[in-house]
């Protein structure tokens, strides 16, 4: 089922985001947003926080794994 809003532009360009899009989206004050013109109108998607990056990777190794891997280059050069 496709979820559809009507928000109000004021003069200033600014609208408000719905609250069952915040909430789905995780979209909090001070948040950044990319704002791009795709085809069909305009597409918004939050840009992460650095905090909720942390362990993105962690797949690949752990910490100190990678940091021995640093280290290594390190004295290598």
């Amino acid at each position: 089922m496709k979820m559809t809003w009507i928000v109000k532009v004021t003069r200033r360009g600014q609208t408000t985001i719905p609250i069952e899009i915040r909430k789905k989206y995780n979209i909090r004050v001070g948040d950044k947003l990319l704002v791009e013109i795709v085809e069909n109108g305009i597409l918004f998607r939050k840009i992460p926080r650095i905090e909720e990056m942390a362990g993105i990777d962690s797949e690949y190794g752990d910490v100190n794994e990678i940091k021995r891997e640093i280290e290594k280059m390190r004295e290598e050069y």
